[in-house]
């Protein structure tokens, strides 16, 4: 499992990239990649092309995030989930909490 985040040049954007297994052993690097130094980025975006495996912990790790990025005001999208991942964000019903791309 590995999470990076890379800033936008101008601030305003941060992608966090999950790869592997996303589940609690995640929490820690996971959270740091998001209070990044500095601003609060207006728009986050989680990148799960390389993310083959979900569960309930990186659902919540999930929903942290939302609350730091401003509840129902934050924009967030998480994007090129694999088929079973989107199932599951689905399934919870995140597609009504954050944009699924």
């Amino acid at each position: 499992m590995t999470i990076t985040a890379k800033r936008s040049s101008d601030g305003a954007e941060l992608t966090i990239e999950v790869e592997g297994r996303f589940d609690f052993s995640a929490h820690q690097e996971f959270r740091k990649a998001y209070e990044v130094a500095g601003t609060k980025p207006r728009k986050f975006v989680v990148d799960m092309r390389r993310t083959n495996y979900l569960d309930s912990s990186a659902l919540g790790m999930l929903l942290l995030l939302r609350d730091y990025a401003g509840g129902d005001s934050a924009q967030i999208s998480i994007e090129h989930c694999s088929p079973d991942v989107k199932n599951i964000l689905t399934l919870s019903n995140f597609n009504q909490l954050f944009n699924l791309a």
